[in-house]
């Protein structure tokens, strides 16, 4: 019996793992979903470290870490991301070099709390790059329009970048916009394209679950014709919404800019789908998989779907089959005021805030760790810690429009919000 994993890469889409933790190093599991399910990548965020690292087990990590010399939580955080990176990017280091560069990545985010500020993102971008120091490398950048500013900076220093956080058509052909630009750049610079990679990753279940449930809120007060409509939506707005994506990625390779710079030596910007894990217990728990298979793409999957696909997953290469009915779904959404677009923005800003959220409660833990580690009191809060209402923090640095409408956001759900001139 075939593994339907394998099935997925013989039809030409490349598996990622959405998960990084010592055990899956140490274990052997990493090298084994490597070696049987065709895992060719990995994929880390802001809420998958917080997971590893929140916990009793890297307390003897990072004892020993603090035992060569104190370290702020920032600090630690990098450093045990970094190494955990490093050995995820070794054991995937012979899937790169068979493959010339063409897959084998390791994703390592920058700093959420950096999502609007262009400066602040190409410097931590670099200074990752630097520590982990592997080719098959991709550092992860939301696609804020500051993000995607950075984004077009670090494709031209020959930086591989993971487009994050995309939600809507317009928003990947921003993303891929900003990496063709880069490409130009270091083109025209002089530098050489191959061995400059990237992928824009889009997010898929977030979207049917922010718009399913208002079709569910909806339905509450509706019927007939109105509500049956609606029905039909539930579940088939991101499908619809990432096959699109694929269309409109399928004509970008078309294009004489692209051609020009293929020419030149560069490898496209991969379409990479997020969030294919299934949220409503309604759906199959391989919907997205089966739904947006085809070549050229890559699905990142939490653990348990890629073991649920393994078991009873059907691979048919799919992203290419009724191309109306996807865009009569859209159109369908808009028609009846579920507005896909302003759902897509408002995920953005949720992701962002989503990670940031992640982050802090990352370095929270760690900072109690270090404390107990070393039997330092607990510091006393900040002035405005302690005159701030309860509820999370976030810290944005260059906040823009979108940085903004966030703030607006947070407060109007009773959120603190501390808005820092630099990033603390």
């Amino acid at each position: 019996m075939s593994n339907p994993l394998q099935d997925l890469a013989r039809l030409g889409q490349a598996i990622w793992l959405d998960r990084l933790d010592r055990p899956l190093l140490e274990s052997g599991d990493l090298a084994r979903l490597i070696a049987e399910d065709a895992v060719t990548g990995v994929t880390t965020n802001p809420a998958i470290f917080q997971q590893a690292f929140a916990g009793d087990a890297e307390d003897r990590r990072i004892a020993a870490l603090l035992e060569t010399g104190d370290a702020e939580p920032v600090a630690l955080y990098e450093q045990l991301a970094v190494a955990d990176v490093q050995l995820a990017a070794d054991l995937l280091r012979p899937t790169y070099d068979r493959l010339g560069g063409g897959d084998g990545y390791v994703s390592l985010e920058v700093s959420p709390r950096l999502a609007f500020d262009v400066d602040a993102t190409i410097n931590e971008a670099r200074r990752l790059w630097r520590a982990v120091d592997r080719p098959n490398l991709m550092i992860k950048v939301p696609g804020t329009s500051p993000g995607l500013s950075a984004v077009r900076q670090l494709i031209a220093e020959g930086i591989n970048v993971n487009v994050t956080l995309l939600f809507s058509v317009d928003q990947y052909l921003a993303a891929v916009a900003a990496h063709l630009a880069g490409l130009e750049d270091r083109l025209q610079a002089g530098g050489d394209l191959q061995g400059v990679h990237g992928v824009a990753s889009v997010f898929v279940s977030r979207i049917d679950s922010r718009i399913d449930a208002e079709i569910d809120r909806r339905l509450k007060v509706c019927e007939g014709d109105t509500a049956a409509a609606l029905r039909r939506l539930r579940g088939k707005v991101a499908i619809a919404n990432a096959r699109i994506a694929y269309r409109r990625h399928l004509e970008v390779l078309e294009q004489p800019r692209w051609q020009a710079l293929a020419k030149a030596g560069a490898a496209p910007q991969r379409l990479l789908w997020g969030s294919t894990g299934v949220k409503d217990p309604a759906y199959s728990d391989v919907l997205y998989v089966e739904s947006l298979i085809g070549p050229g793409t890559v699905d990142t999957m939490p653990l348990q779907t890629l073991e649920a696909f393994r078991d009873h997953g059907q691979a048919h290469s799919r992203l290419l089959e009724h191309p109306s009915e996807s865009y009569d779904v859209l159109t369908s959404a808009d028609a009846y005021g579920l507005n896909v677009d302003a759902a897509c923005k408002a995920l953005l800003l949720d992701g962002v805030e989503r990670f940031t959220a992640a982050f802090d409660g990352l370095l929270q833990a760690l900072a109690e760790k270090r404390r107990r580690i070393l039997g330092a009191p607990q510091p006393p809060p900040s002035p405005a810690q302690a005159s701030a209402p309860a509820g999370p923090h976030l810290g944005m640095v260059g906040l823009g429009r979108m940085g903004a409408n966030m703030v607006r956001r947070l407060q109007g759900h009773d959120q603190a919000c501390i808005i820092y001139d630099q990033d603390p």
